[in-house]
């Protein structure tokens, strides 16, 4: 059994996907269903996967939490709200609600090039987070470098909740740029509950010419710092045809980086690590 963490799906005619614009962007300019995942994810050996939003939309949440309803492949959904908004609560309670709420694991906010680097730290954010804990969801925290400091500020104020670190927050590979991440990964993995997803990395590389090398400095440094008891597998498609062929190309990118594990290790980063971290139950 092999969980993919970390995919989304797009449908345009429901959703607007503002940041999917301009010619860089246009390999990944069109709808992708289950069908194309299925069809993706052949000889991978990937049984299950965990859905995340890619709009910053309520409806999206609830169409997600549908689809994990009738899709047996779909173990949990990680839905979407503005951690700034006071009515944000509200909102979550109302997928709570929803008939397949238990498949509603998460919650993520996009903090990424956000124009206050301190937007997760802000007393809304932390309030809304908090409270998120408390109705049993994961949080996971999207960032690149800049916005790390927030995070920890939020993961301090949150000691009894659990936090996933998306993407190993973007490092700046293409510019083989290790400070300040270096450090602040280090900082943050120090909070027990904090987990991170081996995510993301060839958007953050030089598209369509990077290297297995050019990744291990930065995933050895994930792995020392966060054990692999709190990692997990994530491809990020169809996000990652932006930098790479295929999916099996960013599954193969994993298994090179994760090659040192031990067989027990590896089950953990491919499996049971996701499975106890999002208290997935249907498997």
């Amino acid at each position: 059994m092999k969980i993919d963490a970390h995919h989304h799906l797009f449908d345009f005619a429901k959703d607007s996907y503002d940041w999917i614009e301009g010619a860089a962007m246009a390999p990944i300019k069109r709808d992708f269903t289950m069908t194309d995942l299925r069809e993706a994810i052949q000889n991978t050996g990937i049984t299950n996967t965990i859905l995340v939003h890619a709009t910053g939309t309520h409806q999206e949440t609830h169409d997600m939490l549908d689809l994990a309803a009738t899709d047996e492949m779909v173990v949990a959904v990680v839905g979407w709200l503005d951690v700034q908004s006071i009515d944000s609560i509200s909102v979550c309670d109302q997928y709570l609600q929803h008939s397949a709420a238990n498949y509603l694991k998460g919650i993520r906010d996009i903090a990424q090039d956000n124009p206050n680097p301190n937007y997760l730290a802000t007393t809304q954010a932390i309030k809304t987070v908090q409270a998120i804990g408390e109705r049993g969801l994961v949080y996971e925290i999207l960032t690149k470098t800049p916005e790390l400091k927030a995070a920890l500020e939020l993961v301090h104020a949150c000691p009894d909740m659990q936090f996933v670190l998306d993407h190993i927050s973007k490092p700046y590979i293409a510019k083989e740029e290790f400070e300040p991440w270096k450090s602040l990964i280090a900082e943050l993995a120090q909070f027990p509950n904090v987990a991170c997803k081996i995510s993301g990395l060839v958007t953050e590389a030089k598209w369509k010419s990077w290297k297995v090398s050019d990744f291990t400095p930065y995933t050895d440094h994930i792995i020392e710092s966060f054990s692999p008891e709190r990692l997990m597998y994530g491809s990020d498609w169809p996000v990652a045809l932006l930098g790479a062929e295929n999916y099996s190309e960013v599954f193969s990118l994993a298994e090179s980086v994760t090659s040192q594990l031990s067989n027990a290790e590896k089950e953990a980063f491919w499996c049971s690590n996701a499975r106890r971290i999002y208290q997935i139950t249907n498997l």
